[in-house]
C-alpha cells in the first residue's frame, strides 16, 4: 500500500453545468446531488481506504489551490500540483507522474476525474485493487489499464471501450479490443446489442514506470519537455519549471495520445453504481424527485411542471409553472431556463454569453 499513488484531476470547470459551476467555483467543489460532501472530497475518500492521504496528488489550476486544501486538509500544499494553463489529460498526468517518481520510482498509479459518482464504494474499492495488484506484478508492468463500466442504456455522452467477446467476466482483467469515440444514437443501440462493450469511465490504473515509458514511446516530444525538469520535482525550482514548460505541451488527452496507440491495453468490466454526472440530465437520473418526476433543490413551489430540474441557490424563492422537461438553475444572478432535450447546447450557450 506504500507504492500505491493516486492522481487527481481537478482542473476543469464543467461549464456544462452552469450556471452552479463557474470559473470561481467550478462543478468539482460542489455538492450537487446534495450528499452533503463535494465531488472532490468523495472523490478522496472513495479512494482513502487503500492509497495513503500522503500518496495523493491533486493536480488544479493555480487559482483553485486554496479550495483543493479546504476541501482536503489531510493534504500538504506540496500536493496540489499547479498547471499555468489548460492543456487537457496528458501533460496534467504527465506533470504528476514526474513528481511520483521523485518520490518512489516503484509507484503504481491509479488516475481519476474529481467529479464522479460511485454508488457502490466497496465494489469500487475492490475493482482499483484489482488494478494495483495486476499492475505491479512483472510480466504486467508496461500494462495500460482502464476501468470499463458495464452499460445500462445506449448512452451517446461516453466513450465505448470494445472487448474481444461478450463473455468477459466483471472484476476479472481482460484484454482491449480497442475504443470507439462517443457514438450516435444508432452506434450506441449497436454496441449495446453486439454485448462487448463497456463505458470507458476515464479512470486508469497503471505501473509508473509503464506510464512514462508509454509517454517516452507515443509522445515523445512531451516526455522530452518533462525530462528537462528531472532534478526540479519536489523542490522550490518545480514550479517556475512548469510555468515555462507547460505551455510548450501538445493539447492532447491521454485517450488519444496514449491509450489509442499503446498494444498492452487492459480493462476490468466493473460494475459500482458510476456516473461522471457531467450533464444537468445526469444529474436528473440520479436525483431525488417529487411524485412529478422532478427534481427539486431550493425553497421552490411547483404547480403542474413535470420532469424538469430546478435548482436555486439558499436565500433564493421560486415559482414554476406549466413546464415539461425543462432545466430551471438559478445560482449568483446567474440565470440558466432551456428544454433537457437542449441541454448539449450549454456549453456553446456559456461560451456566447
Amino acid at each position: 500500500m506504500s507504492n500505491q499513488y493516486c492522481i487527481i484531476m481537478a482542473g476543469g470547470i464543467g461549464s456544462r453545468f452552469w450556471p452552479l459551476s463557474k470559473n470561481n467555483y467550478p462543478k468539482q467543489f460542489l455538492d450537487i446531488l446534495g450528499t452533503g460532501k463535494s465531488f472532490i472530497r468523495s472523490t478522496f475518500e472513495r479512494f482513502l481506504p487503500i492509497v495513503p492521504a500522503e500518496n495523493f496528488l491533486v493536480v488544479t489550476n493555480a487559482a483553485y489551490k486554496e479550495a483543493v486544501l479546504a476541501h482536503l486538509p489531510e493534504l500538504r500544499p506540496d500536493q496540489v500540483l499547479c498547471e499555468p494553463m489548460r492543456r487537457n489529460t496528458a501533460p496534467c498526468i504527465a506533470y504528476a507522474s514526474y513528481r511520483i517518481q521523485s518520490q518512489c520510482s516503484d509507484a503504481v498509479v491509479a488516475v481519476t476525474p474529481a467529479d464522479h459518482l460511485v454508488l457502490n464504494e466497496v465494489s469500487f474499492q475492490r475493482t482499483i485493487s484489482t488494478g494495483f495488484d495486476f499492475v505491479r506484478q512483472p510480466q504486467h508492468s508496461s500494462a495500460l489499464l482502464t476501468i470499463g463500466i458495464k452499460p445500462s442504456r445506449p448512452e451517446t455522452g461516453y466513450g465505448y471501450i470494445e472487448l474481444p467477446d461478450k463473455n468477459c467476466a466483471e472484476g476479472i482483467v481482460t484484454a482491449i479490443r480497442g475504443f470507439k469515440e462517443k457514438p450516435d444514437l444508432e452506434r450506441a443501440k449497436a454496441f449495446i446489442a453486439a454485448g462487448n462493450y463497456l463505458w470507458n469511465s476515464g479512470i486508469f490504473i497503471w505501473s509508473l514506470q509503464g506510464i512514462l515509458d508509454a509517454f517516452h514511446s507515443f509522445l515523445p516530444d512531451m516526455a522530452a519537455l518533462f525530462d528537462e525538469g528531472k532534478g526540479l520535482y519536489g523542490t522550490n525550482a518545480e514550479q517556475d519549471f512548469i510555468n515555462r514548460k507547460f505551455a510548450e505541451c501538445q493539447n492532447i488527452s491521454i485517450d488519444y495520445g496514449v491509450m489509442e496507440h499503446a498494444t498492452s491495453r487492459y480493462t476490468i468490466p466493473a460494475e459500482f453504481g458510476w456516473s461522471d454526472i457531467g450533464t444537468w440530465g445526469s444529474l436528473f437520473t440520479h436525483a431525488d424527485k417529487d411524485g412529478d418526476n422532478n427534481a427539486l433543490r431550493g425553497k421552490t413551489v411547483i404547480a403542474d411542471t413535470r420532469n424538469s430540474i430546478v435548482n436555486v441557490e439558499d436565500g433564493v424563492e421560486a415559482i414554476v409553472e406549466g413546464l415539461d422537461g425543462y432545466l430551471v438553475a438559478y445560482r449568483d444572478k446567474s440565470l440558466l431556463v432551456c428544454r433537457l432535450a437542449d441541454e448539449q447546447q450549454i456549453k456553446e450557450w456559456v461560451e456566447r454569453l
